[in-house]
């Protein structure tokens, strides 16, 4: 499913890497199940004799060219588009026979945002909505699975987030917050301290 590591660049990982969502499974499972009990029910109605036999292999013949005519092309769409967030691009895959894919650089983003109906947000799923400096400007991601993780993810490479690991969303070239960084010595200053001075007052009152 992920796409492979030759394909990234140097210092590139993969932060999210999805198919699109199952719900495109809903309608081939749902002909697959109509077939299934439908040729069962005209198999079992053929009344015995010599045409039983070729009757049978006939419905069932039928029955598997509807499958693989409304069922397949459904089935290997979902399989083969894929969406891969980098921390640096955002990488779509689609097609069967005939790949198609475009790689959007995460620096030439203007705006990310979602929006899920009902159906949508009962599945789990969404449609991403990004403003790309190009040609193009808009593209659209339909049916992304866990699509408000997905945006935050981009959220945060794209805009900044909490310091994290690589995977998290965050760049590693990122500078920790205040509170975390280290505090450096501070040098050597040839003017005494205040213990000093007081020291001194002290012994040339005595």
């Amino acid at each position: 499913m992920a796409i492979s590591a030759k394909l990234l660049g140097d210092d590139e990982y993969i932060v999210v890497s999805t198919r699109t969502h199952w719900k495109a499974l809903i309608f081939p499972v749902f002909l697959l199940l109509v077939l299934a009990a439908g040729g069962g029910f005209l198999a079992a109605v053929i009344p015995e004799g010599s045409l039983q036999t070729p009757a049978r292999i006939a419905i069932g013949v039928v029955a598997l060219l509807v499958l693989i005519v409304f069922g397949a092309k459904p089935f290997l769409n979902w399989f083969f588009s894929t969406y891969t967030l980098t921390n640096r691009r955002l990488i779509t895959r689609h097609g069967i026979l005939t790949r198609t894919g475009r790689d959007i650089p995460l620096m030439r983003i203007n705006d990310v945002s979602y929006e899920h109906g009902i159906i949508d947000r009962l599945l789990g799923c969404g449609t991403l909505q990004i403003e790309s400096a190009g040609e193009r400007g808009q593209v659209v991601l339909p049916d992304v699975p866990h699509v408000e993780h997905m945006h935050l993810q981009m959220s945060d490479l794209l805009f900044g987030g909490p310091e994290g690991k690589p995977g998290d969303g965050i760049l590693d070239d990122e500078a920790p917050p205040e509170h975390q960084r280290r505090r450096e010595p501070r040098p050597a200053s040839d003017e005494p301290d205040s213990e000093t001075l007081f020291s001194s007052d002290d012994n040339d009152r005595r």
